[in-house]
């Protein structure tokens, strides 16, 4: 039996940034932007708290025939 298992999971993250003085609310929330979007904050920023959204599992034939749909495949949510 093979399972194939869909974890859902929503990430709070906490990065300290450094903002530049005399920007507008605008531009404070795009340099922000920037920085996630080049790849600078990720490395800064600490998981502090994951909870999980969802988990569930799709049960299938270990040897699904390519040429057919299989009747019924079991999902569970856990």
């Amino acid at each position: 039996m093979k399972a194939i298992v869909i974890v859902v999971e929503k990430i709070t993250s906490e990065a300290h940034l450094n903002i530049p003085d005399g920007l507008d609310e605008y531009a404070i929330k795009q340099h922000i932007v920037d920085r996630y979007n080049t790849g600078e904050m990720q490395t800064e920023m600490n998981i502090f708290q994951v909870d999980f959204e969802s988990i569930s599992a799709r049960i299938v034939p270990e040897k699904a025939d390519t040429h057919s749909i299989p009747a019924s495949i079991s999902e569970v949510r856990l």
